[in-house]
């Protein structure tokens, strides 16, 4: 038992959802401004929104994770860390921000940015969840790295991810 509580704790898939939860949920709130009614939203719709929200952005990390270890062959990627590595996963993330942006604000319509969102070229996407996609994923690239190196020293062991 003690030895798959390991795994868990020292796997790169939890600690990015982890990182990626705690960080996604406070960008959230902070950019309520951003979109349209979300100011004069109730407290709790608005809470129910912007965790749905969260839970979509770990979402994102964990497919531009897995993609990254695919083309990495090797879901360690993180603890042997290049610069090519770093830039898929970013761009997957951002990737898929863009296009979910725009389906949502241009498609469905399921929310719309407010005057207090700066637009950026082709796709009219918020400056706000660009810079989420650039800042969030790299610290949680960091935060993670330092948990499992953590886990790995107090273990005494480094698991074979592969």
């Amino acid at each position: 038992m003690r030895i798959i509580l390991n795994k868990f704790i020292g796997s790169p898939e939890l600690n990015i959802a982890l990182f990626s939860f705690l960080m996604h949920f406070v960008w959230e709130f902070i950019q309520v401004p951003t979109y349209t009614g979300m100011t004069n939203m109730n407290h709790w719709p608005g809470v129910l929104m912007c965790t749905s929200a969260t839970f979509g952005d770990v979402g994102f990390a964990l497919i531009a994770f897995w993609t990254t270890s695919l083309f990495a062959k090797n879901r360690g990627w993180l603890m042997e860390l290049t610069l090519w590595r770093v830039i898929i996963f970013l761009a997957v993330g951002l990737s898929l921000t863009i296009g979910f942006e725009y389906y949502y604000t241009n498609i469905s319509l399921r929310w719309t940015y407010s005057e207090h969102m700066i637009l950026v070229p082709p796709f009219g996407t918020g400056l706000s969840p660009l810079l989420q996609w650039i800042f969030i994923p790299s610290l949680t690239i960091w935060f993670a790295r330092r948990q499992i190196a953590g886990h790995q020293l107090i273990t005494g062991r480094q698991f074979k991810i592969g």
